[in-house]
């Protein structure tokens, strides 16, 4: 399953309300701040003048990316999107960033503080190199965009860069608009939402006997002597796509199949699952489509992957799992029931959110195949990256936050056509505590397929 960004199109938008999703993104941003945020990167191997860096800024800050969350007073009724009224200033590193550095100067471009009323959603950052090339980041938050939200602005601003930035005529036209009559606008969709709310509760009713895959409990051992605060483990690796896809081949398996083996034997090799475990594997799928102007447009599917000591994980069995996913949540008959109480979520108080946020638990195995994305957004007016980089970033935080949300690992993976990026995050503190940790475990993994990964 792939996310990709579709073409960029002509047709405006009228007013743009919050999904479901934004909906909870926002919610917990309220909570957690910044926990989560998506990172685009970029590696240049010779220098970027700063103008064409300020260029790329201006299309960016009137672009798909450039939006503000507009409350609502009427109950029940949906806020919606505005174009952004700010954005972060463009942050340009004076200090050469060495070879051995280049991995911890893109988690530092994390720490930002976002504001999704303000319409201050992303930050573009910049540094040189000791090798005379140049890094860039493009770190967004999830409530304001997913990874096509990005491609597709991304994609937007380069191809514009001659152009004056403009929200009429880029991709900010799609961001959307004031309602003419915003009291009875907002009335009409509060009863719109109490409808949906009455269908939803139907519908999961309908569908209580469906079930997904159940997520493994974290083991309350080992528990390592920590900090009280803690960054998540991460690693960036290149492989050739030739190379994986006759792993994957080999082992009567696709593309995606080995992504998610990997994930799940990478998550067996920790020690954080035992033997023939049933790992619980989520993989976003996008949903957006042509004159898509909503910030968030994915959903998940969940499989179960067995794990066996010792053993590379069944990529058969994983298509068929992936295929067998794909079908069930096509159909509103088999698609599990809180699924469809989504509705119901955006109008409960938010004292309820709360305590569900601060019960629920993350992926204990994320894997997201952003597919041959890399290509369209590595060249800037000439310039062409030599590595491309798109991964959710999980920000340091309290380690008894890991703890208790039960952190698995997140891999994401993206490519040119002959060349894979793979960033990799070990979130769980006492099975990943290291970088060098995480590094030993991936290695044996990528040594059990035959794979020979350059890691950064």
């Amino acid at each position: 399953m792939t996310l990709t960004a579709p073409p960029i199109v002509t047709a405006p938008v009228a007013v743009n309300r919050l999904t479901a999703d934004d909906d909870l993104f926002l919610k917990l941003h309220s909570l957690y701040g910044n926990a989560l945020v998506n990172q685009l990167a970029w590696r240049f191997d010779e220098p970027l003048a700063p103008e064409l860096l300020a260029r790329f800024h201006a299309h960016v800050a009137r672009g798909f990316l450039a939006r503000r969350v507009r409350p609502t007073r009427v109950p029940f009724a949906r806020p919606y999107w505005l174009p952004a009224t700010e954005s972060l200033p463009l942050g340009w590193d004076s200090v050469p960033v060495a070879d051995d550095e280049i991995l911890d100067w893109y988690f530092a471009q994390s720490r930002v503080d976002f504001d999704p009323e303000t319409g201050q959603v992303w930050r573009l950052s910049a540094a040189p190199t000791t090798a005379g090339g140049t890094l860039v980041s493009l770190v967004t938050s999830h409530v304001a965009s997913d990874g096509g939200a990005v491609l597709f602005a991304v994609g937007d601003a380069l191809a514009r860069l001659d152009e004056n930035p403009d929200f009429a005529t880029g991709s900010g036209r799609l961001v959307g608009t004031r309602p003419r009559n915003s009291v009875s606008a907002n009335v009409s969709d509060a009863c719109r939402q109490l409808r949906a709310v009455a269908q939803g509760i139907r519908a999961a009713i309908a569908t209580r006997g469906v079930t997904e895959p159940d997520r493994n409990p974290r083991p309350d051992l080992p528990a390592l002597p920590l900090p009280d605060r803690w960054a998540p483990a991460d690693l960036v690796v290149q492989l050739d796509l030739a190379e994986w896809n006759t792993a994957a081949a080999r082992h009567r398996g696709t593309t995606n199949g080995l992504l998610i083996a990997l994930g799940a034997g990478l998550l067996g090799r920790s020690g954080r699952v035992g033997d023939t475990a049933d790992i619980r594997v989520d993989i976003p799928h996008s949903m957006r489509t042509v004159d898509d102007p909503r910030a968030n447009a994915t959903t998940g599917l969940p499989i179960s992957v067995t794990y066996r000591a010792g053993e590379r994980i069944d990529l058969a069995a994983v298509r068929s799992a992936v295929k067998r996913a794909a079908t069930a949540y096509r159909d509103p008959a088999t698609t599990p029931a809180l699924q469809h109480l989504q509705p119901l979520q955006m109008i409960l108080p938010r004292f309820v959110l709360r305590h569900f946020a601060r019960t629920a638990k993350a992926p204990e195995c994320l894997c997201t195949n952003l597919g041959e994305t890399a290509s369209g957004v590595a060249a800037f007016a000439g310039h062409h990256a030599s590595a491309v980089l798109m991964r959710p970033v999980v920000c340091a935080n309290d380690t008894s936050m890991f703890r208790r949300v039960e952190v698995g690992v997140n891999l994401s993976f993206s490519t040119d056509g002959h060349t894979i990026t793979l960033a990799v995050t070990g979130a769980d503190p006492d099975h990943f505590p290291t970088r060098a940790v995480l590094r030993d475990l991936l290695t044996a993994e990528f040594e059990s397929w035959d794979l020979t990964p350059h890691f950064w």
